[in-house]
């Protein structure tokens, strides 16, 4: 047993007198025996929005026009407003006219008859076309599925990207600050580059001073005790020679040689002049000592 739904065929008409003799044809008529379907509805409409409404659903829409020019153009109105509505359109070209007092039945059956087997027809061509569209259509949905997949790595791709650019970008950030940190550090090194620099010129410029043990220098040099320690402060002191230093048992100067130059010169000036010291710390006490007594 067919439990398919029969086919449902709706047909649109000009007018009331034309629903009357096509129902009148479809009555010795067996379409569903026939061809498993059923007319449903015959529609009298010229309004378009009527016939959108009236025709929603169906699977054959049979247009039933005069064949003179009005009827040829409210059938291609009607074909262009109702495709989107209906499985199939087919146009019906009855003979109908305001001078023909009677139409025999038989030719609008007939028409009808013609009318679905060229739907029906139509049909059958159109399935090879809608064989090679659902081919087409899995094949598409097959290549949905790829790019879908394809999308998908590409989209985990992006994320593990946009990851790594985020971890990038933080370390960037770092370095940025580890920069800035040692640039800060830079500065303070070549700030304290440039004072120990001034600091090392300074020295540089300066007479630096080797101290001795003025008793042990004296009689390295001349192979005798110093026993006028107290004369030779005095004398030094009096004649304050450059870059030499006297005092508390010790004697400064740039260096060895200089230093022994000096007690050279103490000691010739002990030597010559012995008797006049006592004298000259006497007049110093009065506040007339000249140091120039002692080049006399």
């Amino acid at each position: 047993m067919d439990v398919r739904s029969p086919i449902d065929v709706r047909i649109i008409v000009e007018g009331a007198s034309d629903v009357e003799n096509v129902s009148r044809a479809m009555q010795n008529i067996a379409l569903g025996a026939e061809y498993h379907i059923t007319i449903s509805s015959i529609i009298p409409t010229t309004n378009p929005e009527i016939a959108r409404k009236a025709v929603n659903g169906a699977d054959i829409l049979l247009i039933a026009t005069d064949v003179d020019a009005p009827g040829r153009e409210l059938a291609e109105k009607f074909q262009k407003t109702l495709k989107d509505e209906v499985g199939h359109i087919e146009r019906m070209k009855l003979p109908f006219g305001h001078d023909v007092e009677y139409i025999d039945p038989a030719i609008i059956r007939d028409e009808i008859k013609n009318a679905i087997i060229r739907a029906g027809l139509i049909s059958i061509a159109n399935i090879q076309k809608f064989r090679e569209l659902e081919d087409e259509l899995w094949e598409s949905k097959e290549e949905i599925n790829t790019l879908t997949e394809d999308f998908e790595a590409l989209s985990f791709e992006n994320q593990n990207l946009v990851s790594q650019n985020k971890e990038f970008s933080d370390e960037i950030d770092n370095l940025k600050v580890k920069l800035g940190n040692l640039g800060d550090d830079f500065k303070v090194v070549k700030d304290r580059y440039v004072d120990i620099k001034n600091k090392y010129g300074i020295i540089q410029n300066k007479n630096l001073f080797e101290t001795f043990s003025l008793e042990k220098l004296w009689k390295d040099t001349f192979s005798e005790n110093l026993d006028e320690e107290e004369h030779v402060y005095f004398i030094t002191s009096e004649f304050k020679p450059e870059n030499i230093i006297v005092g508390q048992g010790y004697i400064a100067a740039p260096s060895q040689d200089d230093a022994v130059e000096w007690l050279k010169i103490l000691r010739t000036v002990l030597i010559f002049y012995d008797s006049k010291i006592e004298d000259l710390k006497e007049e110093i006490d009065d506040e007339k000592f000249n140091s120039n007594l002692l080049r006399e």
